[in-house]
């Protein structure tokens, strides 16, 4: 199994996007690449609505074998766009950047040419953070699969795009 951190705009949306895929095991939804707490507790969300630094991010636990990290990249470009600063869909302030947080750098090899060609696609350079993760924390557990509890939920991703797989 391999992990990759996706940050999108809101996490609720792209957690439920990734999880229609075969491949892809589990996702969490949390809080990346902030500064690190010095009394050891992990943000809040209200803290981080209120510019914390960290970028709501879903964790993806996937199986190589099944799905490639390029194909998950492809996926996630799907839904971004990734020319917007800080923002995606009506969602605006630093925790909805969007970002590629890698857990070693082997895995560049295979994000950088996904990378590259949707930066010549766009002509410009992304504003999509492309670094190694520091830190995810977990979000609360009211936000973990909160489309699945809540069906009416805001999400800037499209419902056309929650049935790729044709898993429903």
């Amino acid at each position: 199994m391999k992990e990759i951190y996706l940050a999108g705009g809101c996490f609720w949306g792209l957690q439920k996007f990734f999880d229609q895929f075969d491949g892809v095991v589990s996702t969490e939804v949390g809080y990346a690449n902030g500064p690190d707490n010095r009394d050891g507790h992990s943000p809040t969300y209200e803290e981080v609505c209120r510019s914390s630094g960290h970028a709501e991010t879903v964790k993806i636990i996937y199986d190589e074998k099944r799905i490639s990290l390029p194909e998950l990249l492809r996926f996630y470009f799907m839904v971004i766009d990734p020319l917007s600063v800080n923002r995606q869909g009506n969602d605006r302030g630093i925790q909805y950047r969007t970002g590629i947080y890698y857990t070693d750098s082997e895995q560049l090899q295979e994000i950088r040419p996904v990378y590259d060609a949707e930066q010549d696609k766009a002509g410009k350079p992304l504003a999509v953070e492309l670094e190694q993760i520091r830190n995810f924390f977990s979000a609360e557990e009211y936000h973990q699969k909160y489309l699945e509890k809540n069906p009416g939920g805001y999400c800037h991703i499209p419902d056309r795009y929650y049935h790729l797989s044709g898993r429903q």
